[in-house]
């Protein structure tokens, strides 16, 4: 630990003299928007006409977070960041990258950047080839209050990014501390599941490719509505039941989530109506039960890989229509073994595969060609 209070006093002096130096003065104006997101709410891309640098502009960090906003200073062609900038600052593009989110390592990997990632948070739940082939090389910090500080200063990273839940990450005064660069990655937090896409340009920007990830997101944009476009208007909609229960417990997500946006436009009836804030709601086991015994098609039983698991969660479960007939589908045809599930990792990556896997359980043979499932099974 004596080496790693010489580094920390080693790094927050001079930060120390900087935030002295920058008391009192005004917010930064930045003049010029570099990029808009068309279906994300939580960030924008803003800077100078005149200047190769860029600010991340993070307005949406963490759930209940809507006022707050932090910024992230790209500093190019040998720029500083201007006076009474109060933000984080990245020196020229990242390529060292500490990601401790399995959805932040997939975004990069979209982008061809997933070399940058030097250290990860929860390495077994990580699906990422790259990352398990280098179990030996990329370090597992740990979790939460939990992370390896020294180890992580040892990295020598240009950029953590981090997520929020309810709250700021308990690692962010940490690095504050140590004048380590930060960024709020919140895409997890988009109601539309283009929106959790479109994050990807964002994190194309830290790595100097922002126009690599703009044309890549556009192109599964085209893909998403081009598959959308092909549901008839007047096909029946099957019903659609979501989810098995936590503890007493049935959390149904919100009609504005992005999953059921994707159940809506696959051509599904989502059953829980009425809640459209950005939380899910809990419903008892005795409304959950009536909305099974309706549906048509039963999604994401949690950890249940079979119907004998989903039997043995919900006893009571077992005389309904879709269990009796077995439609019940999963998201974990792609998992690692060890609890990592790829629906949750590159998924946020391929809302049009989610799409396609969607409109094949709901209306199969609606869509010409193989109709390989991505990410979705049939229980048995």
């Amino acid at each position: 630990m004596t080496r790693f209070l010489k580094i920390l006093r080693a790094v927050t002096l001079p930060l120390l003299w900087v935030s002295l130096a920058s008391c009192g003065s005004e917010p930064v104006s930045f003049h010029h928007t570099w990029y808009a997101p068309e279906h994300a709410a939580g960030f924008e891309i803003v800077g100078n006409e005149d200047s190769g640098s860029r600010v991340i502009r993070i307005t949406q960090a963490w759930q209940g977070a809507d006022s707050t906003a932090m910024e992230l200073f790209i500093a190019r062609d040998g720029e500083d960041a201007p006076d009474g900038f109060r933000g984080q600052v990245l020196r020229d593009s990242a390529t060292r990258i500490v990601a401790l989110s399995s959805t932040h390592i997939a975004l990069l990997d979209q982008l061809g950047k997933v070399s940058t990632v030097k250290a990860v948070s929860g390495i077994d739940y990580i699906t990422s080839p790259y990352i398990q082939a280098r179990r030996d090389s990329i370090p597992d910090l740990g979790h939460d209050s939990s992370i390896d500080l020294e180890r992580l200063v040892s990295l020598r990273p240009d950029l953590v990014l981090l997520y929020g839940i309810s709250s700021a990450n308990q690692l962010e005064g940490r690095l504050k501390d140590l004048g380590i660069p930060y960024l709020y990655i919140g895409e997890y937090l988009e109601p539309d599941p283009l929106g959790r896409l479109e994050w990807v340009i964002a994190l194309a920007e830290v790595t100097g490719c922002r126009e690599k990830g703009e044309a890549l997101f556009r192109s599964k944009v085209a893909r998403y509505e081009e598959l959308a476009e092909k549901l008839p208007a007047d096909l029946p909609r099957p019903k659609v039941m979501l989810n098995t229960p936590y503890g007493d417990t049935w959390f149904m997500p919100s009609e504005n989530s992005a999953m059921v946006r994707l159940i809506t436009a696959a051509g599904g009836d989502y059953l829980c109506k009425g809640n459209r804030s950005n939380k899910s709601e809990s419903i008892d086991l005795e409304r959950a039960y009536l909305m099974a015994a309706e549906a048509d098609f039963w999604l994401n039983p949690g950890q249940c890989a079979s119907l004998k698991e989903v039997a043995e969660v919900c006893p009571k479960f077992t005389g309904i229509r879709c269990f009796r007939a077995g439609s019940i589908w999963n998201c974990d045809k792609r998992t690692n073994g060890r609890g990592g599930n790829d629906f949750w990792e590159s998924g946020v990556c391929y809302p049009e595969l989610i799409l396609e896997d969607l409109m094949n359980i709901f209306h199969p043979g609606l869509l010409e060609g193989p109709t390989g499932f991505h990410y979705y099974r049939p229980l048995a």
